[in-house]
């Protein structure tokens, strides 16, 4: 917790003693008190108590050990992409995904001064949502670990020719004022959150219900493998909404590839196409099956 700035550590110890003791009514999220993190486990669940994590992997280790019941970690955003490591982490930390999360995102310029601003810190992604208006108006972008992070940093630098890039509760939270509001480059920046629980739900419960199905496999090493694998959800019928890929390690020579569907193992399409993804390749899992929160195509 010493990792977050002077300004937001009472309110990390303040938020953290109040979630530790309700585990159940408790939301874990990456960043200082202020962050889209914070406001999106606030949107979901508004009678919950969110826990600050510098990391995010003190977010999932905080649902891995029972501190928590839950975590609001964002997976990708419509400018930036897939958010870094979540990929990685998610899969390592054994939880299990049981809620999406579309939250449109808005960006405010705040500091202790009127301005002008020579510089401005923010997380990069916030930066790099924010790069015409920083460009346009000659403010250097700095890199910080968290959008509330920054406000909570630029507060306790003093300097008046030095902004933040965070949301307007930042601006509540650690006395600065918003200069101007939504200094994001585009109308429909939007981030999609996961929320992770140590139990998975049960696919049956979603039977009358539009469901998602987040999976991750690696595919056999012979020719035309993914194609193969693939083919199951084609010839079913399943909608794949995501395919990524990423590396494991430094050999090269294996790909995990990332996936989501449109609904959940017990109905027969699902379970024709996993049962043919399975057949090419070496380990498939699947991460959770869980409602959808917004329609896809």
């Amino acid at each position: 917790m010493d990792s977050f700035p002077a300004p937001a550590r009472q309110l990390v110890d303040q938020m953290r003693e109040t979630a530790l003791a309700n585990p159940a009514q408790a939301i874990s999220f990456q960043g200082a008190p202020g962050a889209n993190s914070h406001r999106a486990a606030l949107e979901w669940a508004p009678d919950c108590l969110p826990l600050p994590c510098f990391s995010f992997a003190d977010a999932l280790d905080a649902v891995t050990s029972g501190a928590v019941d839950c975590a609001m970690i964002p997976i990708e955003n419509s400018q930036a992409g897939r958010v870094a490591d979540i990929h990685f982490l998610l899969p390592e930390s054994g939880l299990s995904i049981v809620g999406e999360y579309f939250m449109p995102i808005h960006h405010a310029l705040m500091a202790i001064g009127k301005g002008p601003f020579k510089a401005a810190f923010s997380h990069v992604h916030a930066l790099g949502q924010s790069r015409h208006y920083l460009a346009q108006r000659n403010i250097v972008p700095l890199s910080h670990a968290d959008t509330a992070g920054a406000a909570a940093h630029v507060k306790e630098l003093g300097d008046p020719e030095i902004a933040a890039i965070a949301p307007a509760l930042a601006a509540d939270l650690y006395g600065l004022e918003i200069i101007d509001q939504r200094v994001e480059d585009t109308e429909d920046n939007t981030t999609r959150f996961v929320i992770l629980a140590r139990d998975a739900l049960d696919p049956g419960v979603l039977a009358d219900q539009r469901a998602m199905t987040t999976f991750i496999f690696e595919v056999r090493n012979v020719p035309s493998a993914l194609f193969k694998a693939l083919g199951g959800f084609a010839t079913n019928g399943v909608n794949m909404t995501k395919l990524e890929s990423y590396q494991r390690g430094a050999s090269f020579a294996a790909t995990t590839f990332y996936a989501d569907i449109e609904g959940a193992p017990g109905t027969p399409a699902v379970d024709r196409a996993l049962e043919e993804l399975a057949f090419y390749c070496k380990h498939m899992r699947v991460l959770g099956t869980y409602p959808q929160a917004r329609a896809r195509g």
